[in-house]
């Protein structure tokens, strides 16, 4: 075994937040090393995740934008399935390429390799070249999280999970999604628009459990007409390998039925990689599930090793591991931070999109939180019918006696740039009148938040403020 590697911060895993952990903490003045599993930088999100889905989910948007412009006619589009995914990859590796650069000119050392701790200060790294030891200060564990899977299922090509669907191999005739959360909803819009039937079938009684059903609703109605079939209530009891198509069996609210598709996509949800590193046995606290516990400060019960991310808790959202690798990074280097977010936004880029952030009606009514809320519609607003979308909407909930924002759900295009304004209001504590009086360019989108504050207030001239 070749000299061990010392140095006084180890960071397991290059994701988002992997590599913003490192870089942090080299910029703090701290020797960093950066042990990555696969052969290049950026984790599951930068590689197989947000950024190459949302290259396909731009696609898919500008097929369909063509395909509804009114007054203007174009051809049937052709599709260069090489040409898009070539696209996709460029933009994966301008972005990967430029973290190697970064890496460098922080003097990151970089290992790529599988990791497992073989004690509170020391790692046994499997690298290609033999097995290395690093000997470390500090530890960051930021390993992510897989896809999970359905048992029982048959080993066939044609079943793929989020990784196999973003590879983009061909385009199915006719595609089954498991699951109707945001990962599932994305590549179903991808897919569609690039020329497949899709099917959704979704276990829970909506279509992105966990979001509020009015957000939902515009989206579900527009899915409706453009997919084949979502299927609700509705389990997947087997999936049978037949030379003409997988046989697809359910079992729903109508009883048994059987149907044949060409591939089907499984996202049903991820696992945080949390277990086989070696850290239950140092006293780590790990869960059945994977997650780890850690603190404010994002530590563990041994002090020398820190969780971020998709392994720290839920959600498991890269802009969440981010802010997390940058706390731990500052609570080694001895700076006083935590990670407290009053709001972690969430987005999802289907069309229209869907974005929420703090508390979601659901939740209020589950833990019993007094709010109150005002709505107001896209239909009443001039930037989205020069778009040709008029079912958006923007929420906003109030604390009742300070008037100060609770939560905020947008549904609409460019949803998910739109929420960062309602994240900002929550974390500064802002209340209605603040909303209302703040002067937003017309004609936008934008309007919309400070509208829906003026609903609360009883100011708003653009509609017939519902009396409260």
């Amino acid at each position: 075994m070749p000299e061990p590697i010392r140095t006084q911060v180890v960071v397991l895993g290059a994701g988002p937040g992997g590599y913003s952990a490192a870089f942090r903490a080299a910029d703090l003045g701290l020797s960093v090393t950066l042990v990555e599993r696969e052969q290049r930088l950026g984790g599951v999100c930068l590689n197989v995740g947000c950024i190459p889905s949302k290259a396909l989910l731009h696609v898919a948007k500008v097929i369909d934008e063509a395909a509804h412009t009114p007054g203007v006619g174009f051809g049937k589009p052709k599709v260069d399935l090489d040409g898009v995914r070539d696209q996709k990859d460029k933009v994966v590796k301008r972005l990967t390429d430029g973290l190697g650069g970064l890496a460098r000119q922080r003097k990151v050392k970089v290992v790529y390799g599988s990791a497992r701790f073989g004690g509170a200060n020391s790692l046994q790294v499997d690298t290609a070249d033999g097995a290395l030891e690093v000997q470390f200060e500090h530890a960051i564990v930021a390993t992510g999280s897989t896809p999970a899977r359905i048992p029982g299922l048959p080993d066939d090509p044609r079943v793929m999970d989020s990784t196999g669907a973003l590879a983009l191999e061909d385009i199915p005739g006719k595609l089954l999604v498991i699951g109707g959360g945001y990962i599932g909803l994305e590549m179903a819009t991808v897919y569609r628009a690039l020329g497949s039937t899709v099917s959704v079938v979704e276990f829970m009684d909506g279509l992105l459990p966990g979001a509020d059903a009015d957000l939902v609703k515009p989206l579900a109605k527009r899915l409706s007409g453009q997919f084949a079939d979502i299927r609700l209530k509705t389990k997947v009891t087997g999936v049978a390998a037949q030379k003409q198509g997988l046989k697809v069996t359910f079992e729903g609210p109508d009883g048994t039925a059987d149907q044949v598709y060409d591939r089907v996509l499984v996202a049903v949800g991820r696992r945080p990689n949390g277990k086989d590193l070696g850290l239950e046995a140092l006293g780590v606290q790990v869960d059945e599930r994977g997650f780890i516990a850690v603190d404010a400060q994002r530590r563990t019960a041994v002090p020398s090793i820190f969780a971020i991310g998709d392994v720290a808790g839920e959600p498991m959202l890269a802009h969440k591991a981010v802010h997390e690798g940058k706390v731990a990074a500052e609570v080694i280097a001895g700076h006083k931070a935590a990670f407290q977010p009053l709001a972690i936004p969430a987005v999802v880029f289907t069309d229209p999109e869907i974005a929420w952030a703090g508390l979601t009606e659901a939740q209020a009514k589950k833990d019993g939180v007094a709010y109150e809320k005002a709505v107001f519609p896209w239909a009443a607003n001039g930037r989205s019918l020069t778009l040709g979308r008029d079912e958006g909407l923007t929420k906003i909930l109030f604390e009742p006696a300070s008037r100060r924002v609770l939560g905020v759900g947008i549904t609409g295009p460019g949803a998910g740039d739109l929420i960062a304004e309602g994240v900002l209001a929550i974390e500064m504590g802002a209340d209605a009148e603040d909303l209302a009086l703040t002067i937003h360019p017309h004609p936008t989108l934008s309007e919309t938040l400070g509208m829906t504050a003026e609903v609360f207030d009883g100011s708003v001239t653009d509609i017939i403020a519902p009396k409260r």
